[in-house]
């Protein structure tokens, strides 16, 4: 199995049970910048608790790990549970939205692009990732967010609304992370 067959899988597995989810992280990064190797597939969603059973149940143990108390735990906290297929390794963070502001808004402003040919799934809008990226900049430091948004900026510059992002940056406190990547641009 490679990564785009999971996340096939797993967004049909959403669509299906009626699951509000946005493709985030490395792989919405690719799908608006430059590409790169990764296996992480990170995915959020907005789960109800009436949905944990039958999200469970629709990974099968054959060939999925999901645990059903790593789900109801990650709804109740707002926090995220992983989808693993131990034949190829690949994982799945499923991230539960929080009741933000920012998840609310970045939720209603996802994006459906092509996965295939005969497939769309629906990404983070590019500035939802952008966003996102300079919030684990401003966490751990590492340079590959940085490297990630002006791969994004530069590739779909044009297209990003940036009174959005510089209304974020100032909401959620990322002012001295965005000035960082606009310098590094020039």
């Amino acid at each position: 199995m490679e990564p785009i067959d999971l996340l096939r899988f797993a967004t049909e597995v959403f669509e299906r049970l009626g699951i509000d989810y946005l493709v985030t992280g490395s792989m919405a990064t690719i799908a608006y910048g430059e590409p790169r190797f990764t296996n992480d597939i990170d995915i959020v969603v907005n789960l109800p608790p009436e949905l944990a059973r039958p999200l469970h149940d629709a990974f099968p143990e054959s060939d999925y790990y999901v645990s059903l108390p790593a789900i109801e735990d990650a709804i109740s906290r707002r926090h995220q549970f992983n989808i693993i297929h131990p034949k190829s390794g690949l994982k799945i963070d499923v991230i539960i939205a929080s009741e933000s502001e920012f998840d609310a808004s970045r939720l209603s402003r996802g994006r459906w692009l092509p996965l295939l040919s005969d497939r769309s799934v629906c990404f983070a809008s590019p500035e939802d990732v952008i966003l996102k990226k300079l919030a684990y900049f401003r966490e751990g430091g590492s340079p590959k967010h940085v490297r990630d948004i002006i791969g994004v900026l530069s590739l779909r510059g044009s297209e990003i609304d940036r009174r959005y992002i510089e209304t974020w940056v100032a909401r959620l406190d990322l002012t001295v992370q965005w000035q960082h990547v606009l310098d590094s641009m020039k």
